[in-house]
């Protein structure tokens, strides 16, 4: 039983996204002389609301006429203009230097624009599937791109958005958790001394390591982000979208969310990725301890992001298991399996 009805569904309140219509979307990219041809399909995303939307082509009408695009909209209140445009400036930034990533296009002079309460971006549509990471070949191709990624994201800090570290995904996620009290009675006090010998053991992992290079990263580098186009097509290879949780970070962030497995298959595929991230430049793998912690920090902060949209009801809808005794006894359990973790000895490389 929880401490009170914060994880319960809040079916009286109006969400903003419950204003996002189909005609607001149509109204939003005529907004930026785009228009739509009525064909539309909301495209997976919990964090923000993600359309694909085919675009009229009459005669004499722009470059993107007949095209299909991706608008996003993104949440309100996440991210502030300046954040999100550092976003699209770091997209340009590695489209410039002929990264495979699909970044927002400027339209109306700007690559985030407003309409009706809502900010939003209109990108280019590109198809792929999830990479096959079960080949060692395909992982090394991606860790040539990561490696261009990463020597343009070292090249200038970010001003706006935040970094990833203990304090933004380890500290602030529990205060979040305490606070709003969204951790059931029977299993609060579990669940804070879980917590609490987890980052002791992350704090200790991030000092022996010593001060590693802080870059401008993906942030969220997981299979589903990346789309793959098989040799012989156009633009065949990967294809990196979605920098919405664009952080600075040590690099092997945007490494380890694509390594699965048991740990003799992981040496495989990381070998294959460091292998192929050598060639465009020099992994530390001293970075090679953080592995552990990061998906630490990751698990944790995934447990404070229900919390803070548990407002928007689709979330209750799609997580009902969210608040349970049962779900946070898994977290413990979770918790306490990697404090273990991080105590082992790390992969190698």
């Amino acid at each position: 039983m929880t401490q009170h009805n914060k994880a319960a569904p809040l079916r009286d309140t109006l969400h903003a996204y419950e204003h996002l219509t189909p005609d607001v979307v149509l109204d939003a990219l005529a907004s930026v002389g785009l228009s739509g041809d009525g064909r539309m399909m909301a495209l997976s995303s919990y964090e923000n609301r993600v359309y694909q939307a085919h675009l009229e082509s009459p005669v004499g009408s722009g470059d993107l006429a007949g095209e299909t695009v991706v608008v996003k909209f993104y949440r309100p209140d996440r991210w502030s203009d300046a954040q999100i445009l550092e976003e699209h400036a770091f997209a340009s930034e590695l489209m410039a230097a002929e990264i495979p990533v699909v970044g927002a296009l400027a339209l109306n002079g700007s690559t985030l624009n407003h309409f009706n309460g809502f900010s939003f971006s209109v990108s280019p549509s590109r198809g792929g599937r999830r990479p096959e990471l079960e080949n060692l070949d395909v992982l090394e191709w991606i860790g040539r791109f990561l490696a261009r990624i990463h020597t343009v994201g070292a090249a200038r800090p970010f001003v706006h958005r935040p970094a990833l570290n203990l304090q933004t995904f380890g500290h602030n996620s529990r205060q979040i958790l305490q606070d709003g009290g969204y951790l059931p009675l029977d299993m609060e006090s579990r669940w804070l001394k879980a917590f609490d010998e987890a980052m002791t053991v992350a704090q200790g992992v991030f000092d022996s390591v010593g001060d590693v290079r802080q870059l401008r990263l993906h942030g969220d580098c997981h299979p589903g982000n990346i789309l793959w186009t098989p040799e012989g097509l156009p633009l065949a290879g990967p294809h990196f979208v979605d920098l919405d949780d664009a952080r600075s970070g040590p690099a092997v962030q945007d490494l380890w969310m694509l390594l699965s497995g048991e740990r003799a298959q992981q040496l495989q595929q990381l070998g294959a990725l460091v292998d192929g991230y050598d060639e465009f430049g020099q992994f530390d793998r001293r970075e090679l301890a953080l592995i552990e912690p990061l998906r630490t920090l990751r698990l944790v902060h995934y447990s404070a992001w229900l919390a803070q949209r548990w407002h928007d009801p689709i979330f209750p809808i799609n997580f009902p298991w969210f608040g349970s005794s049962d779900y946070w006894k898994g977290q413990v359990d979770m918790l306490i399996e990697q404090t273990e973790a991080m105590q082992a000895a790390p992969l190698v490389a």
